[in-house]
């Protein structure tokens, strides 16, 4: 999430290597991050699972942030997937991670160009929603992949992982490293960032069962994506407190920027970090001690699915509703309360698995 110098990146493509500073944030709602504000928007049109997979469509990928090396391979993951469908694809998209009203004109743009479907990356959960609507009610199919809107906005959500796994499972695996005990930190992107604070927001809940009684979340700070501005909030927090223990960054420009800064201090290896981060930024970090474990999605096979969603859509195969199945890439999916498609659980890197991965 909210991306901008940074350099999202999650990604199982040739982007790895020129990830290099910032990743950004892995932004995405997942599941339950938005409120639902009401039902999603296609789930009262019939759908025929039985119908054909239409080809010759034109889908159209509005990421949060262009030339953002996690979008980058997140989209070439939907680019690949449209072409082995017989479809099109399209990318438009701001430079600003937080150019909020340049995604609206994009939506507008894509909706007068009449392509049949739109996968967008959400910067705000409401801002969107006149124009979304907009293009649904010209006949567009709408999915939203990495970061929500509000339900009744779109057709559906492709989630990368759970919220509620994500945010438990990152306090679980810092609590393991520190043993379950001292002071700890997040260190978040923007402080809007709906996919940001449903995260936390599990954290808290999850620090609330007793095992975790002798952990102590002190504060929440937030480095907005930026890789300059997460390494100075980084230096902040372990300078305010001098007996921290541990440090989440649940996004991948500030996981980074984190290690970064905690590899060359004498912090390293004595405050611990988790987080989203990406196999091929934090290699390095995992192997010289700073970072013990992290976890994260695979951004291509978000976009992969989020390809096959809007194809699926067009083709009348789903509607978006509750319960409803489809075929994607060999896997069966099942559409979630208000049109939520979970991608699947994160995967924890360590030292002893992180060469097997590259992205």
């Amino acid at each position: 999430m909210r991306k901008s110098s940074l350099r999202r990146t999650c990604a199982a493509l040739a982007a790895g290597t020129s990830l290099a500073l910032a990743l950004t944030a892995c932004g995405g709602t997942t599941k339950k991050d938005v409120d639902s504000g009401g039902p999603a928007a296609a789930s009262t049109a019939k759908a025929d699972p039985n119908a054909a997979t239409k080809k010759g469509l034109t889908v159209g990928f509005l990421p949060k942030q262009v030339n953002n090396p996690y979008f980058t391979t997140a989209d070439k993951g939907g680019q690949k997937a449209l072409a082995e469908l017989g479809s099109k694809y399209k990318e438009v998209g701001p430079s600003s991670a937080t150019d909020t009203a340049g995604q609206v004109s994009y939506v507008n743009t894509l909706t007068q160009q009449q392509v049949n479907a739109m996968a967008v990356s959400a910067q705000d959960p409401g801002a969107l929603c006149t124009a979304l609507k907009q293009a649904m009610s010209n006949g567009i199919k709408v999915v939203t992949y990495d970061s929500d809107t509000k339900a009744d906005c779109r057709n559906a959500f492709v989630s990368q992982a759970s919220a509620e796994d994500l945010g438990r499972t990152e306090v679980q695996l810092l609590a393991q490293q520190i043993g379950y005990k001292g002071e700890i930190a997040v260190l978040s992107a923007a402080q809007t960032a709906t996919n940001q604070n449903t995260w936390i927001g599990y954290m808290k809940d999850e620090l609330k069962d007793p095992k975790y009684k002798n952990i102590k979340l002190v504060k929440i700070a937030y480095g907005n994506d930026d890789a300059q501005q997460s390494f100075q909030q980084t230096q902040g927090l372990l300078q305010q407190y001098p007996n921290l223990k541990g440090i989440i960054s649940p996004t991948t420009v500030g996981i980074k920027a984190a290690a970064q800064y905690m590899s060359g201090s004498k912090y390293k290896g004595k405050v611990r970090l988790t987080g989203l981060g990406t196999p091929n930024d934090m290699r390095k970090y995992v192997k010289n001690g700073t970072v013990a474990a992290f976890e994260l999605w695979d951004p291509a096979k978000l976009g992969d699915l989020a390809a096959r969603t809007a194809v699926a859509l067009a083709s009348g195969q789903i509607s978006g509703k509750e319960g409803e199945t489809f075929k994607a890439g060999g896997t069966t999916y099942t559409i979630g309360k208000d049109g939520v498609i979970s991608l699947g659980k994160p995967t924890v890197f360590d030292a002893k698995n992180i060469d097997q991965f590259n992205f």
